[in-house]
């Protein structure tokens, strides 16, 4: 029997526009089913009303599976989240938002790298390690999406991500996760981390 993830991604993303990472329209999430299918918000839908029929489903080539309303139309962000399903086959949800923070603190990404703080709050997407040194990986905005996913595609097939995020410069962060709950969890955590950056750069720390 194939679960329906919808009803938890219409949570997660009311709980992201209520903190403005995903205002108006913009930001997209998308989980797997167990078919390996995979729903994703449809174009053009308030994070903050989406209902069960705003959604479509695709298969991992990015083919149309369903669509509860004809007129929908996948995010334009897909082919980030087929890139991410693919990489990482053991990956069950993918939430991109649309932060202000995300895109402030691409700006002071250095050759294509942002330093992350080194905060306990880190251990919140994975890493542990006692005097953490890690950096979230920063990709170009290009118009043409499938442009990012290729280089996404590229840069991870070679050397994989120390954390389950990366970031679009001027454009916002993308986080992945065995779990919606824990994909919640990161994205949280990942904004958390911006915010710091930015009020201690406020501070002169």
């Amino acid at each position: 029997m194939t679960v329906d993830p919808r009803p938890q991604l219409i949570e997660a993303a009311r709980l992201f526009y209520q903190r403005g990472w995903m205002v108006g329209t913009a930001g997209n999430i998308s989980a797997k089913a167990n078919d390996d299918s995979f729903w994703i918000t449809a174009s053009g839908k308030s994070k903050g009303k989406l209902q069960s029929t705003d959604f479509v489903r695709l298969n991992l080539q990015g083919a149309l599976i369903e669509s509860p309303i004809a007129q929908n139309r996948p995010s334009a962000e897909v082919s980030i989240h087929q890139t991410i399903y693919t990489l990482f086959p053991q990956i069950k949800a993918c939430f991109h938002g649309h932060s202000v923070e995300a895109n402030l603190v691409s700006r002071w990404a250095i050759a294509d790298r942002l330093s992350l703080p080194a905060l306990e709050m880190i251990k919140g997407l994975g890493i542990w390690d006692e005097n953490p040194d890690f950096f979230i990986s920063v990709f170009k905005n290009h118009p043409q999406v499938p442009l990012i996913a290729q280089e996404i595609r590229d840069r991870f097939s070679q050397t994989p991500p120390a954390i389950p995020a990366l970031l679009i410069a001027d454009h916002g962060v993308t986080v992945w996760a065995e779990s919606i709950d824990q994909a919640t969890n990161y994205l949280e955590v990942a904004e958390y981390l911006f915010r710091y950056r930015i009020e201690a750069h406020k501070a002169g720390l």
